[in-house]
């Protein structure tokens, strides 16, 4: 089949590990031609917005990708914001394709979309959403204008075409039903997952050996790895004072990514601590070799999409209690916490240290269940119904 992923209503970051890479990977490792719609909108060192120039090229994973501009007869703040592009027409009936995956609906020219289904009514369409009510609607501007008014026409307008509605968490799945009142029976679960490709690359024993190694962590330690977007929502800090509090010879955290200045502020001086390694921004491919060498992943605020990474690569890991998000509970492979503070993470770190059996159940689970239930390859093939 001729795939085309559409990356039009929100950015679009070349080699990174977020469901909009993945995906077209494993279409097209899955034997389909892709090729990937997307706008200029990026972020350059993992944190700098950015919209880089149009044009059209091969990506690290050999699909074509085609950069569209915005239109150029109204305002750059509008443009940008209602997600106005040029030539949308001209890529669809140029690449023809067999089936378009929409990577979220919150675009304008969606109604582009639309005027070539029409008349191409063979195509076949699917819809993944990435919005909830705690990454969007979240003012009364964004809320009543934007989404209420603008970007669930959107999602009206298509729904006839499309075949499902993906929510990628549980409460996105809700906000596709409640918010933009799609027909419900066409709304499921989509959930993110862990790069089979990455995990299969390697022996994870021999990787194990020798990341530790390299780190100065024995076999013996317990090691606990978080990381990401370091911001105060995430809860980072809490468990950087957590881990200097406990203070275990055997207890370390690996720390990944780049705080922001609050967070900076909080946990500058603790980043030295015996218990604590810090190595900054690493890519999507270093990401799952950390979490492929360690014991426990421990994510104690907002969601992000390592958690379902985490659970992919078959390592036990405690998460924020959020409702919508539940699941990452495949059964005893997770431990929750309430508030994420400092004491219910010290209490939730030693209790699965020292119990042995509880360890090593949360260990069985999330080997039995994890690599299996968020295998992207497995998830690739439910969003085309190709299961």
């Amino acid at each position: 089949m001729k795939i085309l992923h559409v990356c039009l209503a929100a950015f679009y970051i070349d080699n990174y590990g977020y469901q909009e890479n993945i995906l077209p990977k494993m279409h097209k490792l899955q034997g389909h031609v892709v090729k990937i719609l997307a706008s200029t909108e990026t972020y350059l060192n993992g944190n700098q917005l950015s919209y880089i120039k149009q044009g059209t090229y091969i990506n690290e994973d050999g699909i074509e990708v085609t950069r569209l501009a915005y239109t150029k007869n109204i305002p750059s703040l509008l443009v940008r914001k209602l997600r106005i592009y040029s030539n949308i027409l001209k890529n669809l009936n140029e690449f023809k394709p067999d089936l378009i995956f929409l990577h979220d609906i919150q675009f304008i020219s969606i109604f582009k979309i639309i005027e070539y289904l029409k008349v191409n009514k063979n195509v076949l369409v699917y819809a993944d959403g990435h919005a909830d009510f705690t990454n969007s609607a979240t003012n009364w501007v964004s809320k009543n204008l934007l989404h209420k008014l603008i970007y669930k026409r959107c999602a009206k307008a298509i729904d006839p075409y499309v075949i499902k509605f993906y929510g990628t968490l549980p409460c996105r799945v809700e906000f596709f039903k409640n918010f933009y009142k799609v027909t419900k029976s066409k709304t499921e679960l989509l959930p993110m997952g862990v790069d089979d490709t990455i995990i299969d690359s390697y022996n994870i024993d021999e990787l194990r050996k020798k990341r530790r190694k390299s780190l100065g962590i024995t076999e013996n330690d317990f090691l606990i790895i978080s990381g990401g977007k370091l911001n105060l929502k995430k809860n980072i800090h809490h468990l950087v004072k957590s881990i200097t509090r406990i203070n275990h010879d055997k207890i370390k955290l690996l720390l990944f990514g780049k705080p922001d200045v609050h967070v900076k502020r909080i946990i500058e001086k603790l980043l030295s601590h015996r218990c604590i390694l810090y190595i900054n921004w690493i890519d999507h491919i270093q990401i799952h070799e950390y979490l492929l060498i360690s014991d426990l992943a421990v994510f104690p605020g907002k969601h992000s999409v390592i958690w379902e990474q985490a659970v992919g690569c078959g390592i036990p890991t405690v998460f924020k209690k959020i409702e919508g998000h539940n699941h990452v509970d495949l059964g005893g492979n997770c431990l929750f916490v309430n508030e994420g503070n400092e004491e219910e993470i010290t209490e939730v770190i030693l209790k699965i240290y020292n119990d042995k059996g509880l360890y090593n159940k949360m260990k069985k689970v999330s080997i039995e269940k994890g690599r299996n239930y968020f295998s992207y390859d497995k998830i690739a093939r439910r969003a085309i119904n190709n299961d």
